[in-house]
């Protein structure tokens, strides 16, 4: 990624804002600036839009949503804010908690009521570090869904689209104020496009090893399990712009990786009384903590390998995502009568650990590893196991934002005319991979993309 200083910049367009990606952040963001009268331009490297909302399960938290009070979920702003932070251990930017816990609600309610997404909440069972069940997706329960359904509202808005086209400049004028933007096609041509305000919404930089390797060191061998297009442009803008990037070691991981399919098995396999065994049949970590610190917990057991032990009630939690319903399909659930056939199966030595786990439960008890067992479920058959490794996600670090989105300098002040979003801003999440919590990545993007597409409206209609 560079930038071009020019004396006198010219273009071959001109659009009063472009965003750069078209994932939940870039759409959101479109929509949310075409509703306030400014029509901007979208540009997608690839040639359909999908970005990392696609490869995720598409649950967005929320607080205080209609959504909630349907099955009587009592939630506010304060308390999703202080789950925020109390995952991230007091570690993430206050302000922006503040300011995507308060517009996460609201941004919903305006997905569902003036672009009719039909979201409801996912209230059969709790995710880790969430006090309230504030989970929103779409009916299939996939990020494919969301994306799908944000393109439609942005093509029923009559927003254009530039696909397959790579932004690979920003362009400055000899005072140093951002004029647009030049875009590449497969072709090797290039088109020069001069805007007003530029969104930065194309994603974090997980897909770029170089990156990875200097800040997650740790999953830089990991199965990377996001877009391709996370290659960290922002980053290499910010650099070259001096623009301040914040918890650039914050990241999404994840424990629950059907391996070989590569398919995300959800997490509610665990959270509903399941657990995790490594190659010797024993359990090695403290399992409701979290999926994001899964991946590292998961990576360090022998071979870097994992299963997930759960039955039958709880796979039924879990096939109202489609991606657990895939692993299904694909034979990656073992299924077995008994402990003895799920050993077979398995090659595992699993009765002393579903023993121990047996007593836990029924005492009520906390273990070694600090997992509280009370009021938990027993497992009974059929059993149900799968194979799983560890991945990295996506990026939690990024560029700093300020309350309209717009992008700060590491000297102080912001740039008025260029926004971010999703992964390409810092998220939620703090400095490590423990401080995420479930849907903080979603959650960046959808209220931060609509934060940063009205701002940049406003900007243009002065």
């Amino acid at each position: 990624m560079s930038v071009s200083r020019e004396v006198d910049p010219r273009f071959d367009a001109e659009v009063p804002v472009a965003i750069i990606g078209a994932g939940a952040a870039g759409l959101v963001a479109a929509v949310a600036c075409r509703g306030a009268g400014v029509e901007p331009l979208v540009i997608e490297r690839d040639a359909v839009p999908r970005g990392s909302t696609s490869l995720s399960a598409g649950l967005i938290p929320a607080a205080g949503t209609r959504f909630q009070a349907a099955y009587g979920i009592a939630d506010d702003a304060e308390a999703f804010a202080a789950d925020i932070q109390r995952k991230a251990h007091g570690q993430a930017d206050a302000g922006l908690v503040r300011l995507v816990a308060a517009a996460a609600g609201p941004t919903l309610e305006w997905l569902a009521g003036a672009h009719g997404l039909d979201f409801s909440v996912v209230h059969d069972f709790d995710y880790p570090g969430h006090s309230r069940r504030r989970m929103h997706g779409l009916p299939s329960r996939s990020g494919a869904e969301l994306v799908d359904r944000l393109r439609a509202a942005a093509e029923a808005a009559e927003i254009p689209l530039l696909t397959e086209a790579r932004a690979t400049t920003l362009v400055l004028d000899q005072h140093g104020a951002l004029r647009g933007l030049v875009v590449r096609r497969p072709d090797g041509s290039a088109e020069r496009i001069g805007a007003g305000a530029v969104v930065l919404a194309c994603c974090g930089y997980a897909g770029n090893k170089a990156l990875v390797r200097r800040y997650i060191p740790d999953l830089a061998d990991a199965v990377y399990f996001g877009h391709a297009g996370n290659e960290g442009e922002a980053v290499g803008w910010a650099e070259a712009l001096g623009l301040e990037l914040r918890d650039m070691t914050g990241h999404q991981g994840h424990g629950s990786v059907a391996h070989p399919q590569g398919i995300l098995v959800s997490w509610a396999v665990i959270m509903e009384g399941g657990f995790q065994v490594n190659a010797q049949g024993a359990r090695f970590w403290n399992e409701a903590s979290g999926y994001s610190e899964a991946g590292v917990a998961v990576l360090r057991q022998p071979g870097g390998i994992a299963w997930d032990i759960f039955d039958e009630r709880i796979a039924g939690v879990a096939r109202q995502f489609a991606d657990y319903r895939e692993a299904e399909a694909q034979g990656a659930v073992l299924t077995a009568d008994s402990v003895e056939d799920l050993a077979r199966l398995t090659k595992l030595p699993l009765a002393d650990t579903v023993a121990q786990v047996d007593a836990l439960k029924a005492a009520g008890a906390t273990d070694g590893f600090g997992r509280v067992w009370a009021g938990v479920a027993q497992l009974a058959p059929p059993y149900r196991a799968v194979r799983v490794t560890g991945a990295l996600f996506h990026s939690q670090g990024g560029l700093a934002v300020d309350d309209h989105a717009r992008v700060r300098l590491a000297a102080g002040g912001i740039v008025p005319n260029l926004f971010a979003a999703g992964g390409a801003a810092c998220g939620v999440s703090g400095p490590e991979a423990s401080g995420y919590l479930s849907g903080n990545g979603l959650l960046s993007a959808v209220t931060l993309g609509r934060i940063a597409g009205e701002a940049a409206a406003a900007l243009m209609n002065g």
